[in-house]
């Protein structure tokens, strides 16, 4: 397998053979021509990335789309990749990473293309933002990294809810500086209970989910309410956990940079930015100076800033995992001379605020009982998995509240898609309606009867 220290090295030398095969053809022989010659360094990136596709016509179009992604990135780091296509050698470099295998249009759709943060906000809960640190007070440089308060870097994975990941981020930096504890908190929790302006998957904006954590009284954990990178049914039991709380938020003005350097000074900002340039998908390390729109459609959170080679930045974890970027992080030109800043990251950035301590780790109801002697996690349902002479001799759980159980004995369904289709594991919202989600697999409940458990998995039919 080809290390990925080589991998920069072949795209440049397999490129020079790739651009002389392509000059001597045209359309489809010039597209087959540069997967041919990009053919062992897709093999090696397939290896270092345990690719594998499922039909040869997959794997083509992959290859296809790799190699252009090859050419390209070829082509930005021998040069003329410079700020607005200038011929000056680039700021930042790009790379082959988990992405290389998509189409620009397929990585967009899937991490870009159902969000809608440059939608109207909500007002802010403390009538706006009022620096109170000066401008030259501020430090040269800042990593709020280095003082704890940023957790690891997450993959929001095809589901479209950057907004979340910014929003939890935000409030993940807040409560370390005011309280001392650093807790991961659960995205999915606002994916699948904060629906009065936000959507899921579907997009949505930090500033309603800051609301709906002040309106709910708090966020639960991610280790309990664990992400699932898909829209799901509101765990009730779980909203109630209000293990992180805060008391307001603030938007920094728009188009402000110097307030919004004085924010960041204070804490993590949950920013909106333009991350459709290509550039962005393929993204390594350096700082990024376009070009770029200013067309808001991702939501990312700043994290700090500084200077390098006499050229500032900011800062930026994503939500794109750790093999993108810098280990998901990514350098932003700051100081461009543009109003709304590169990118429009000085267009729409907001923070919460936080004066009061979290609650007390409040007692939970305890399992959820299915008979006198078996039990399921709490927040589950209990469903009769094997019934015999009109009792439930074997009890699993779905990890649903209020769940529907089907007749396969093994799945069940969200109460708001309530139709089991199990021969295709999916589950409707009515009978021949093409809206469904995923099925959920049961698991054992827990028995107080010793080895009862394992006595009905031999016996199960």
């Amino acid at each position: 397998m080809a290390s990925a220290n080589y991998l920069p090295v072949l795209v440049l030398l397999l490129s020079a053979s790739a651009a002389a095969a392509a000059a001597a053809a045209t359309g489809v022989e010039r597209e087959g021509n540069l997967s041919a010659a990009y053919e062992p360094l897709f093999e090696a990136w397939c290896a270092e990335h345990g690719k594998a596709y499922a039909s040869p016509g997959e794997r083509a179009a992959r290859l296809a789309a790799f190699a252009d992604n090859a050419a390209f990135v070829a082509a930005h780091n021998a040069g003329g990749g410079g700020a607005g296509g200038s011929n000056a050698a680039p700021s930042y470099t790009l790379a082959l990473n988990a992405f290389a295998d998509l189409t620009h249009a397929e990585f967009r759709a899937a991490r870009l293309g159902r969000l809608a943060v440059g939608g109207a906000r909500a007002p802010p809960s403390e009538g706006g933002f009022a620096g109170s640190v000066g401008v030259g007070a501020v430090p040269e440089a800042l990593d709020w990294r280095q003082s704890g308060a940023v957790t690891k870097v997450k993959d929001q994975g095809s589901c479209g809810a950057c907004w979340s990941f910014s929003a939890t981020g935000a409030i993940e930096g807040i409560n370390k500086i005011k309280t001392g504890s650093l807790i991961s908190l659960s995205e999915q929790e606002l994916i699948d209970c904060d629906r009065s302006y936000n959507a899921g998957c579907g997009g949505g904006l930090m500033d309603y989910a800051y609301r709906f954590v002040i309106k709910n009284g708090g966020i639960d954990t991610e280790d309990d309410y664990p992400y699932r990178e898909a829209d799901g049914t509101c765990n009730k039991n779980k909203l109630k956990r209000h293990v992180v709380t805060i008391d307001g938020y603030s938007d920094v003005p728009a188009n402000k940079e110097d307030s919004l350097l004085q924010a960041v000074a204070q804490q993590p900002i949950s920013v909106g930015i333009c991350g459709s340039a290509r550039a962005f998908q393929l993204y390594s390390q350096g700082i990024f100076d376009g070009p770029c729109p200013t067309s808001l459609d991702h939501a990312v959170l700043i994290v700090g800033y500084g200077s390098e080679g006499g050229k500032d930045y900011w800062i930026v974890k994503n939500s794109w995992g750790e093999r993108w970027g810098m280990k998901g992080y990514m350098h932003m030109h700051r100081n461009t001379g543009s109003s709304s800043g590169i990118c429009g990251i000085n267009m729409m950035a907001s923070f919460p605020t936080k004066t009061s301590p979290n609650p007390p780790p409040s007692p939970g109801p305890g399992p959820t009982k299915c008979s006198a002697f078996t039990s399921c996690p709490e927040g589950s349902t209990c469903c009769c998995s094997w019934r015999a002479l009109g009792f439930c001799l074997s009890w699993s759980c779905c990890e649903l509240d209020n769940a529907v159980c089907c007749k396969d004995n093994r799945s069940c369904c969200p109460h708001d898609y309530p139709i089991c289709d199990t021969d295709r594991g999916r589950c409707l919202k009515a009978n021949g309606n093409i809206s469904s989600v995923v099925g959920v697999k049961r698991k054992q409940a827990f028995s107080k009867v010793p080895y009862w458990n394992g006595l009905l998995e031999l016996l199960d039919p």
